[in-house]
C-alpha cells in the first residue's frame, strides 16, 4: 500500500470516528427553541403605537421598561429579555400579519401581551398550531381561560370581562336595590362578555337591565344609543366601551340632562386621559357618579403615594421609558404583566423551552406582585386558567380614582 493511500485511509477513519463521537455526544440533546440563546430570550407582541387607540400602547411601553430593568440586573438565569413589538394600529388584520412576521422572521420565543380581544382571537389558531406560547394576552375575553383544552398555548392576564361584569352586578344588587340599568356595550366579545357578566351578577335581585344598546368599533359616535338609553327611564348607566366612545357616552348623557349613577369598566377607568376629557373641565355632572373596578395600584390614587411598588414603578419608568406619563395606569398594567412573565420564565429552568413556559403559566401561585393591590393573587392550575380573580371597587373623586371597601372574589368559569 502506498504512503498516500495509507494517509487517505487514516484521514477517513479519523473523520468517521470524530463524527461518531459527535453524534454520541448529541444523544439526549435537543436544539434550543427559537428565540433562545445562551445570553438572550427574544419575545414579541403587536400594539397600536399609532392610530385612534394608540393610548393603550402604554401597556407595552410599561412592560418593555420592566424587561429592560430585569435585563440590566442580570436577566433571567443569565439571559436578558429582548422585547420586540410592532405597530398594528389596532387592526386585527395587521395583528395577524405582524405576528407571523415575529414568529417566522424574528423567530421569537413567545408572543407576550398582544393588545385587544379581536386581535388575540385572530392570532390564537395560528399560534396554537405553531406551538408558540401566547402568554398573558391583554384581553379579558372569557374564552382565553375557558377554552384552554382547545388552546393550551394561550392564556390571558387581567380579570375576565364576564367576572368583572359579575362584580358590578353584585355591587348594584347590594347597594341599589330596585335600580333600573341601561347598558352601552361594544358589539363584540369584549362588550358582550361584560354585559353577560353584569346580568349574572344581578340574578335573584330586584335590579333589572331595562335597555342595552350596542355600537360598532367603526361607528362615528354613540349619540343615538345614549339617547335611547336615557329614554328607557334607567337611573343607572353601565358604560362598557373604549376610548372615544366612553368619552362620548359621558358627554351625551350630560348634554341630554341625564343624571344616572355610573358603572364603567376597568379598561376605560384605567386610561389616563378618558376621565379628564369626559369631565369637560369640571362641567360634566355625570362623571363624579362613576364607579369602576381595579386590581392594580393606581399611581394617581393618594392611597399608594408612599408604596414601595409604586416607587419602584416610577423609578423604572423614568430610567427606561423617559418621557412616559407615570400617572398613566396602563404603564402599571404592563409592568404587572411583565413581572408575572418573568416569574413564569424562572420556572422554566436553565434552558427555557416553549413547552416549559406553557406549563409554567398554567401553574402559577404568586401571592405578591409589587404592582398589584395587596391580597390579590395570581394563581392558575389544571382547571383554572384565569390568573386574576379578585378586584377592588373605586370611585371617581376630586379628579382621581379612590378605591374603597374590601376585595371582591369570584370565579370566572
Amino acid at each position: 500500500m502506498s504512503k498516500k493511500i495509507a494517509l487517505a485511509l487514516f484521514a477517513l477513519v479519523l473523520t468517521l470516528a470524530l463524527g461518531a463521537t459527535a453524534a454520541l455526544a448529541g444523544v439526549g440533546r435537543t436544539a434550543a427553541d427559537p428565540g433562545v440563546s445562551d445570553r438572550e430570550i427574544v419575545i414579541g407582541a403587536t400594539t397600536p403605537l399609532s392610530g385612534p387607540f394608540s393610548s393603550v400602547s402604554s401597556v407595552t411601553i410599561g412592560a418593555s421598561a420592566y424587561f429592560k430593568h430585569v435585563s440590566a440586573n442580570g436577566g433571567v438565569n443569565g439571559r436578558k429579555i429582548t422585547f420586540k413589538y410592532l405597530d398594528d394600529q389596532y387592526d386585527p388584520a395587521k395583528t395577524v400579519q405582524l405576528t407571523r412576521q415575529l414568529v417566522e422572521q424574528e423567530k421569537v420565543f413567545a408572543i407576550f401581551n398582544t393588545i385587544g380581544t379581536e386581535h388575540n382571537l385572530a392570532i390564537r389558531d395560528y399560534l396554537n398550531a405553531s406551538k408558540v406560547p401566547q402568554v398573558f394576552a391583554a384581553s379579558g375575553s372569557t374564552t382565553l381561560g375557558r377554552d384552554a383544552a382547545q388552546y393550551p398555548s394561550a392564556i390571558g392576564f387581567q380579570p375576565s370581562y364576564q367576572a368583572e361584569g359579575w362584580v358590578y352586578g353584585k355591587y348594584l344588587a347590594r347597594t341599589r336595590p330596585g335600580a333600573k340599568v341601561a347598558v352601552l356595550f361594544q358589539d363584540d366579545d369584549y362588550g358582550k362578555d361584560l354585559l353577560g357578566g353584569l346580568k349574572r351578577g344581578l340574578q335573584r335581585s330586584k335590579v333589572k337591565v331595562v335597555a342595552a344598546e350596542p355600537y360598532s368599533a367603526t361607528s362615528a359616535d354613540v349619540q343615538s344609543q345614549v339617547a335611547k338609553l336615557k329614554a328607557s327611564g334607567a337611573d343607572t348607566f353601565a358604560i362598557f366601551a373604549v376610548g372615544k366612545f366612553a368619552i362620548q357616552a359621558y358627554v351625551y348623557a350630560n348634554k341630554f340632562g341625564w343624571r344616572p349613577k355610573l358603572v364603567i369598566n376597568n379598561i376605560v377607568s384605567s386610561a389616563s386621559n378618558v376621565m379628564a376629557i369626559a369631565s369637560e373641565g369640571g362641567t360634566n355632572k355625570v362623571v363624579p357618579a362613576s364607579i369602576s373596578g381595579v386590581f392594580l395600584k393606581d399611581p394617581t390614587d393618594p392611597k399608594w403615594r408612599n408604596d414601595a411598588g409604586v416607587k419602584l414603578y416610577r423609578q423604572i419608568l423614568k430610567r427606561y421609558a423617559p418621557g412616559a406619563n407615570a400617572n398613566d395606569p396602563y404603564h402599571m398594567y404592563g409592568m404587572a404583566a411583565a413581572y408575572t412573565f418573568v416569574e413564569a420564565l424562572k420556572k422554566t429552568g436553565k434552558t427555557p423551552t416553549r413547552e416549559a413556559l406553557v406549563k409554567a403559566v398554567a401553574s402559577l401561585n404568586i401571592t405578591k406582585n409589587p404592582f398589584m393591590i395587596p391580597g390579590i393573587f395570581i394563581k392558575t392550575g389544571p382547571n383554572d386558567r384565569f390568573p386574576i380573580e379578585q378586584m377592588l371597587l373605586q370611585r371617581w373623586q376630586k379628579n382621581s380614582w379612590r378605591s374603597f371597601g374590601g376585595l371582591w372574589g369570584y370565579r370566572s368559569a
